[in-house]
Parts: C-alpha cells; sequence; structure tokens
C-alpha cells in the first residue's frame, strides 16, 4: 500500500463506506469477516478437537466432513478451533509490531540528532538478522506454546515497520502544518498523535495487515517445525501431526489440504483489503478507476495500455 493518507479527521463510518463501495475491499472484508465468525463462534459448536471419535485416517463422510486425522480426531473440528488461535496470534502480532515500530520509528524521525542515530542503530541491528532463521533459533530455545511464537515474532518483526515510519516522519515534519504546531508550542506528544500519525493512516494500516500476513506464515511456518506446542490445536500443528503422520505419502489430503486453504484464503483476504485500502487512500488510483469507468461508459473498453488520465 502507498503512503498516501486518508481525509484527515475522516470517522469510522467514513472507512466502513469506503470499504463498501470498493469491491477488492469489501471481499477481503467478507472474507475475514467469515473467519472471524468461525473463530470466535465455531468451538462452541465442533466439540473436543482432541477427541477419539473415528478410525484413523478416515476420509470425509457425512459423520465426518473432512475425515479424521491419523489419530482418529475430527478434521473439521481442529480445523475450526485452531482458527481462533492462529487468527488470534495472526492479528496480535500484527498489532504489537506495528505499535512498537510506530513507537521507535516516529520518535527517531521526530527528535532526529543523537535519539535518531541509537534508534536507527537499533533496528538497523535487527534488519541485518534474517528474520525468520533468527525466530527459529529463538523459539527451539524457548518453552513452547503459543505466546511463546508470538513473542518470537514481535521480536524479529518490528524493526522493519520502524525503519519506514522513520522515514515517513522524516518527510513529514518538514510540512507547513507540523512547523506550525512547534511554533505555537504544542507539545511533542499531542504533535505526533494529532499532525503526523493521521497523515500515515493508510501506511500504518498497510504495515498492520502485513505483518499479520507474515505473522500466520511464520507461526505456521514454525508449528510446521515443530517448534511450536503440539498439544494446542492450531493451524501449524495441524500440518505437523499431518507430515508426522505421513498424510503427504499415503495420500490423506482431507488431513492437510483444508487447512492450507484456510491460510491461503486469509492471506488472499488481507491481500485484497490492503489493495482495496490502496485504492480509497490513493489519489492516482482513484482517478485511474474514475477514468476506467468514464471510458467504459462511453463504451470504449480500456486495456493495460490505456492512459489512466485525460491526456
Amino acid at each position: 500500500m502507498s503512503g498516501a493518507s486518508a481525509p484527515r479527521g475522516a470517522g469510522l463510518g467514513l472507512w466502513v463506506d469506503a470499504i463498501r463501495r470498493d469491491r477488492k475491499a469489501a471481499m477481503g472484508a467478507v472474507v475475514l469477516a467469515v473467519f472471524a465468525f468461525v473463530g470466535l463462534f465455531g468451538p462452541m459448536l465442533v466439540g473436543d478437537p482432541q477427541a477419539l471419535v473415528g478410525i484413523p485416517l478416515q476420509p470425509p463422510t457425512w459423520h465426518h466432513l473432512l475425515g479424521t486425522t491419523g489419530q482418529g480426531q475430527d478434521v473439521l473440528a481442529q480445523l475450526v478451533v485452531g482458527t481462533r488461535i492462529s487468527l488470534a496470534i495472526g492479528f496480535g502480532v500484527g498489532l504489537v509490531v506495528v505499535l512498537i515500530g510506530a513507537l521507535v520509528g516516529v520518535t527517531a524521525g521526530f527528535y532526529g540528532g543523537r535519539v535518531d542515530g541509537l534508534l536507527s542503530l537499533l533496528f538497523n541491528v535487527f534488519l541485518v538478522i534474517p528474520g525468520l532463521p533468527l525466530a527459529i533459533v529463538i523459539a527451539a530455545y524457548l518453552p513452547s506454546g503459543p505466546m511463546t511464537l508470538a513473542l518470537v515474532l514481535i521480536v524479529t518483526g518490528w524493526a522493519w515497520n520502524a525503519r519506514v515510519l522513520r522515514a515517513q516522519t522524516l518527510s513529514v515534519r518538514q510540512r507547513d502544518f507540523v512547523a506550525a504546531a512547534i511554533v505555537t508550542g504544542e507539545s511533542d506528544l499531542r504533535i505526533i498523535t494529532s499532525e503526523i500519525l493521521p497523515t500515515m493512516t493508510s501506511l500504518l494500516v498497510a504495515q498492520v495487515i502485513g505483518s499479520t500476513i507474515y505473522a500466520i506464515g511464520a507461526q505456521v511456518g514454525l508449528e510446521f517445525l515443530g517448534l511450536g506446542d503440539v498439544s494446542t490445536v492450531t493451524w501449524g500443528t495441524n500440518l505437523y501431526w499431518a507430515q508426522n503422520d505421513s498424510a503427504l505419502l499415503t495420500g490423506a489430503w482431507w488431513t492437510f489440504a483444508p487447512t492450507g486453504l484456510c491460510v491461503a484464503l486469509v492471506g488472499f483476504g488481507l491481500s485484497m483489503l490492503n489493495s482495496g485500502f490502496d485504492e480509497i487512500t490513493n489519489p492516482r488510483l482513484q482517478l485511474e478507476r474514475a477514468w476506467r469507468g468514464h471510458l467504459e461508459r462511453r463504451g470504449f473498453k480500456p486495456t493495460r495500455s490505456t492512459p489512466v488520465v485525460p491526456e
């Protein structure tokens, strides 16, 4: 998503209306809403995901719509229950890493000087070290569990956000309205929260979405490698046990395909929402969409080579 900002002072109702009008954002929001509903209320309907309810590796039937695992557990129950923890970690990590990144990056960009030098050194150290290998090493030495994975992903994922927000803050700080606020004697906290951060709304949203995609994918990957608590039901541990039971070799696709599809659908929903926000907040994309719509109403079919604005 671009760094273009939403209208300053735009309320929640305006954002909801804008999402509803944009097809990509609306599609992404619907996909995420479905998974959020499943994660919140689904576990109440499917029973105990750890219960042994059938023959191991039984294909889908009317009694078990997604079949059973290698231990005889219901795959649908494990998929639904795993949705809650996986999405909670994904969105939780996404919000926290952006919050930390904003705190460090905006502080560095606003104050400059030695503060900028020290904070830039801090997040550059984290950026030099590859994130996923570092996460694997840290997770291997800490007690297993969802909160441990969340902590690992936060530690390894905040630095990139800080660097981007520092650069954006350096640019915004040079604008006239920030200089005017400084001259009038407004406090630093008020300038940051009321003048600088509102101009970066779309960028912050993009970072939350991107960090959430990263967190869900990294969590599933780490747990698939056995670095999580394999006794906890999540999407990652579902794949771990499917691999442990040699599901791919035996053709038991139902033990891993539904989980993989859910991970892909959540990533798709987040990507569509991200693209939709870009169209909502980027003036150039708004103009492009309006111009193409105008051409279509006039009977033309614009292609990729069609100029996006009138010459």
